[in-house]
């Protein structure tokens, strides 16, 4: 290709919004352009990129015993009523739905697990045809609160989702592992680290789930991991060992101190003289049902957080937010910063474990500028139910090993896996007949991995503060050659023919023809990051070219005669490299 013909533009200054350095350099190089908050046009050079992980991700689904179809993305909501999943997705507001000229109710599709069903349900019918498993390459709609960070998080994207479909638990667990084990292909042969933790299963549901995360520090997730043992999990699912606590001793006489504008448990360790492990904390909620909300207080030590995943989950949920200042005056009678559970009415009550035996603890006392000391269970409140809802924190001991100290990481997610069991094929009414002639619903596992998220990971990972510096693997040329003069006809060409003998060699190759000065071309040459770059200028006249590798920055002289032989070998050790890679330990 050349770039006097490319269907490109760069930019000099970052969009206003970016936030990430994936978002600024992929929209300054011109890789994409904004149309819409959150929908973005995939120019020719980002679309060569996006081709790339497709066809990595394909050869290795279907080595894993994957077949690729194609599913619709219009679907209608009955399915998702079937599957009990469309009041979830409709009251979070994350579906766009419509209603057709029949007046028929449709959505776009955020994900396919209810379509797949009524597929396979309509297709299989005998164990025979187990076990089998079906993946698609396609966009997917998600109507975003905040779309943000460029392709990170939009309303229009390109995935990978698959669906296995096996006659037993037995069966799901080889499934599982073997579209595990492509998704560590996939991430090696995109030259990208990664971890694999353990994470909620959110919306999708099912009994198990991980998530292969690029690490990243501009990463929107969290993740604890712990070097001694390998575990790993998203912050929203990992365990630790609770710390220890401060001893309250014998029960003392409950009473109200005054606490005029102190609100938080900094300010009342040094109000009261009392460390946070002595205080609990009283974090209100709102729990939103198909039928109503709810108002929920949860009750914590003092020096930990609540896990608002967690109390999802032991709710049920369709939606958890933190409440706003007007119901905390409703709920407690008093201004945010002062709730307490004595003598809270009206709220379901629950507990973390990190409250149980605790004595003489500080609480809010519902009312402003007031707290209350030395309260105890069962005397001045009662003990509500208990269960494991803190978030565990960087620095606690991993709960696997009991030893290792857990580490913290930030992590882009690129890739989960789940473990589906029977929730759609239950619902659905999708079942085979078994060997002993009865009907049995299919156990499914689904595998989801963010194609265009790949992109913006990879620069995440890969960038400096010239511009992006994409693995080989899916660059969007491997090979930039840019004649430094163009009004030199030996220099135009010898920089002609070597991009044609790079060409015939199969090396994807661009030549930046374009007639202007070398300055400009030396600064989109880095901005792009296209893997290798050879300069065509003043060593020519010692039969010379300057390659070099944008990830290293240092040039060589290379004899024109071998510049073609040298690319092909460092083009081919690069993409080695990439297929044996290992992923950074974490319950790997």
């Amino acid at each position: 290709m050349r770039a006097s013909k490319l269907l490109n533009r760069t930019l000099f200054d970052d969009p206003a919004d970016a936030e990430t350095n994936s978002h600024r350099l992929l929209a300054r190089g011109g890789f994409i352009r904004k149309i819409a908050s959150g929908v973005y046009t995939y120019s020719p050079l980002m679309w060569r990129t996006l081709r790339k992980i497709s066809q990595i991700v394909r050869e290795e689904m279907d080595e894993a015993g994957g077949q690729e179809l194609m599913l619709p993305i219009i679907q209608p909501i009955e399915l998702w009523e079937e599957s009990g999943r469309a009041d979830a997705y409709l009251t979070a507001g994350i579906m766009f739905n419509l209603t057709d000229r029949r007046g028929a109710r449709m959505c776009l599709g955020p994900t396919h697990e209810e379509v797949i069903t009524d597929q396979v349900r309509g297709t299989i019918d005998s164990y025979k045809q187990l076990p089998v498993t079906a993946y698609q390459i396609q966009n997917k709609y998600r109507d975003e609160f905040r779309p943000r960070f460029g392709l990170m998080r939009g309303r229009e994207f390109i995935m990978k989702d698959a669906y296995s479909f096996d006659a037993d638990e037995g069966g799901l667990d080889v499934s599982y592992m073997a579209m595990r084990g492509a998704y560590q292909a996939i991430f090696n042969r995109c030259g990208l680290e990664y971890v694999i933790v353990e994470a909620d299963s959110g919306a999708i549901g099912g009994s198990r789930s991980e998530e292969f995360m690029v690490t990243a520090d501009t990463g929107e997730d969290a993740l604890l991991t712990c070097a001694h043992c390998g575990y790993g999990a998203n912050v929203e699912r990992a365990e630790s060992v609770l710390p220890a606590g401060e001893a309250g001793g014998d029960a003392l006489p409950m009473h109200k101190d005054p606490t005029p504008g102190v609100t938080t448990v900094e300010a009342l360790t040094e109000c009261c003289k009392l460390p946070a492990a002595r205080m609990i904390k009283t974090v209100l909620l709102t729990a939103v049902h198909t039928d109503r909300e709810e108002d929920v207080a949860v009750l914590i030590r003092g020096d930990q957080d609540v896990n608002l995943v967690k109390v999802q989950n032991r709710l049920a949920c369709l939606d958890l937010k933190v409440a706003d200042e007007d119901a905390v005056r409703r709920i407690t009678g008093a201004e945010p910063g002062f709730a307490g559970p004595v003598g809270l009415a009206g709220v379901t009550i629950l507990g973390d474990l990190s409250i149980e035996g605790m004595t003489n603890f500080l609480c809010g006392a519902n009312e402003t500028d007031h707290h209350l000391l030395d309260v105890n269970f069962g005397r001045d409140v009662e003990q509500p139910e208990t269960l494991e809802l803190r978030e565990a924190q960087a620095g606690d001991t991993c709960a696997r090993c009991s030893q290792g100290a857990l580490g913290s990481l930030r992590g882009i997610e690129v890739g989960h896996v789940f473990k589906l069991g029977t929730k759609y094929s239950e619902a659905m009414k999708a079942t085979f007949t078994d060997r002993d002639g009865k009907g049995k619903p299919f156990v499914m596992g689904c595998y989801g991995i963010g194609v265009s998220r790949i992109a913006a990971a990879a620069v995440e990972q890969n960038h400096d503060d010239k511009g992006i510096v994409w693995p080989v693997p899916i660059a969007p040329y491997e090979v930039l050659v840019v004649p430094m003069k163009m009004n030199d006809d030996s220099v135009v060409q010898a920089a002609e023919k070597l991009y044609v003998d790079l060409k015939n060699a199969g090396i994807e190759v661009l030549l930046d023809d374009r007639d202007s000065r070398p300055g400009p071309k030396l600064k989109d040459s880095e901005l792009l990051g296209f893997p290798f770059r050879v300069l065509c200028g003043r060593s020519l006249a010692e039969g010379n070219v300057e390659v070099d590798a944008r990830s290293e920055g240092e040039k060589q002289v290379v004899p024109l005669g071998d510049a073609v032989e040298w690319l092909t070998k460092a083009v081919r050790e690069a993409k080695a490299a990439a297929r044996s890679g290992t992923p950074m330990p974490a319950n790997a």
